[in-house]
């Protein structure tokens, strides 16, 4: 019991993050709106940086990336809850039933890993040149986040047993 009980609370944990997260973009979009506008525009680059024909400067762009980020983000949020519920539901189960209420969690953290890594490490960081930029670098930050998602899926994906 003291596994599943660890799995639900690394589990709530991303759930709380996501939930400020998503409050934070909603309640005060201009402050990621801005971080976003900035990683688009490649303003921040190492000066005469031969991918520059990259940048985005569209008000529009900038807003649609930066809606999809909390678009994914949401999802994501529900997801997770979702598959928290699923899981406390079955915390009292046979290994067999807490194993088989997994996949939604499972699935959510893999959606929260795919954002971490494709919007923020490879577009963020690697097309728009984010790693250049010492002001407006979210790497370091995605990475941890990546870490710990990461980390939660593992022990979320670790088989239970009825001994456990």
């Amino acid at each position: 019991m003291i596994a599943r009980a660890a799995k639900l609370v690394l589990l709530a944990g991303v759930v709380l993050f996501y939930a400020l997260v998503v409050f934070g973009n909603l309640t005060d979009p201009g402050s990621n709106l801005q971080f976003v506008q900035h990683v688009l525009a490649m303003d921040t680059t190492f000066p005469g940086n031969h991918l520059m024909w990259r940048a985005l400067r569209s008000p529009g762009m900038e807003e649609a990336f930066f809606a999809s980020i909390v678009a994914w983000e949401a999802v994501t949020l529900g997801l997770l809850a979702w598959g928290l519920v699923r899981l406390a539901r079955a915390v009292r189960g046979t290994a067999a039933e807490f194993n088989a209420a997994k996949g939604m969690a499972i699935g959510a953290l893999t959606a929260s890993l795919a954002m971490w890594l494709v919007a923020f490490l490879d577009v963020g960081g690697e097309w728009f040149a984010m790693w250049q930029s010492r002001v407006w670098n979210g790497q370091e930050a995605a990475f941890r986040m990546f870490a710990v998602v990461g980390i939660v899926l593992l022990v979320v994906m670790q088989p239970d047993t009825e001994s456990v």
